[in-house]
């Protein structure tokens, strides 16, 4: 075998780190999505609230409308799609967390692995003084953080 005059190590190392190239959304076809799942309308992630299929007219395609909720914001989204052509569905993750400590503005949540981040701002409005009076009364909270299009908030609370 010929000697190409380089060796690569186990060693080397690569300066430049890309992207992964993974997708933070998924085409499914508008026939496919159900009232409860998720789709992006208007390029924001929502929660299908209302979803109704018309009939096949005489250009062919029976369309689906949707009506969604933005599961950051709370704002309402509509769109008219055919049912064959393909919507973004979001990835999505749910994860639960321990309230810590509640601190300028910030939460410091714990895990059940036991890691601790504090990158989270406490949310605006009725949620935020929520988690910020149990926690304050010594309630044990949890809170639910969603992560969709690599936007991560804090969307429920509760008390144990």
């Amino acid at each position: 075998m010929a000697d190409s005059g380089h060796i690569f190590s186990q060693q080397e190392t690569f300066d430049q780190q890309g992207d992964s190239g993974a997708s933070t959304t998924i085409p499914t076809q508008c026939s496919a999505l159900r009232k409860g799942g998720f789709v992006m309308l208007k390029g924001k992630p929502c929660k299908i609230n209302e979803l109704s299929t018309s009939k096949t007219g005489k250009h062919g395609h029976a369309k689906v409308h949707m009506v969604g909720i933005d599961i950051f914001t709370g704002k309402k989204y509509e769109d008219i799609s055919p049912s064959t052509h393909n919507m973004d569905v979001p990835l999505t993750l749910r994860k639960d967390f321990t309230v810590m400590d509640v601190s300028d503005g910030y939460l410091q949540l714990m895990d059940d692995e036991g890691s601790i981040r504090e990158d989270l701002k406490l949310p605006e409005g009725v949620l935020g003084v929520e988690i910020d009076r149990r926690f304050n009364n010594d309630e044990v909270v949890m809170v639910t953080v969603l992560k969709a299009l690599n936007e991560e908030h804090v969307v429920a609370a509760k008390s144990s």
